[in-house]
């Protein structure tokens, strides 16, 4: 029955395409996560009233971060094409498109932190200084665990953006699931393969939505 529905599914391929996907996702959303969070923080803590402030290096930081997060990642790709190759080795599979994505996102994501992060009460922040507490305890006891569920809910966010970048990726040789709904279903006019494609890839976004916001629902103590 589902053959005669999706003549032209080969559920191999797609299941290879899928783990592909998933591990892009996968290893993006972590690496993402690091380098977001130290730029997010590195930008809270060097702007002007905070523990850090220096003018310099706010305005490097979010230069950074601003001209990086504005590239279409498409464009991004093919900008960095001398730098993966240095990297990975070659510029065609899974493997390849991880500097891309994480430099995609993690500007992306070091915003957001810094959001959450400015949702602190200062009062908390000052409370701690007054007691004594060094930079790295105030980073590690209070930026931190207070701003958690704020800075879930944006990897929540970064990470459903990651698998449309892999998507993407996917139509220049990344492999996973856009590889295949373009070049397996587009160019040889194959609807079935695009649908299926599609479907998993929404199932993916509401799977990381859902783990999200379980995960902040968790960790929210107001």
């Amino acid at each position: 029955m589902i053959e005669n529905l999706l003549p032209h599914v080969n559920w191999d391929k797609m299941w290879e395409a899928t783990i592909e996907t998933l591990y892009m996702t996968g290893l993006s959303t972590l690496y993402t996560f690091v380098f977001g969070l130290v730029l997010g923080v590195l930008l809270f803590l060097s702007s002007p009233g905070q523990l850090w402030r220096n003018r310099l290096v706010y305005g490097v930081t979010g230069a950074f971060v601003n001209i990086f997060r504005s590239i279409p990642f498409i464009i991004l790709i093919i900008l960095i094409i001398p730098f993966t190759t240095l990297l990975v080795g070659t510029i065609r599979g899974p493997e390849a498109a991880i500097p891309a994505l994480v430099i995609g996102a993690a500007p992306f994501y070091a915003r957001m932190v810094m959001i959450g992060l400015r949702e602190i009460d200062r009062g908390v922040i000052e409370a701690a200084r007054s007691m004594g507490a060094k930079t790295s305890t105030i980073i590690f006891k209070v930026l931190l665990p207070e701003s958690m569920p704020a800075l879930i809910s944006g990897l929540t966010v970064t990470s459903i953006a990651l698998v449309g970048y892999t998507a993407m990726a996917g139509v220049i040789g990344a492999g996973g699931l856009g590889n295949l709904a373009y070049y397996e279903g587009f160019q040889r006019s194959r609807t079935d393969v695009m649908i299926v494609a599609t479907i998993i890839i929404l199932i993916v976004v509401f799977a990381i939505q859902i783990i999200g916001d379980f995960a902040v629902k968790k960790l929210d103590k107001r």
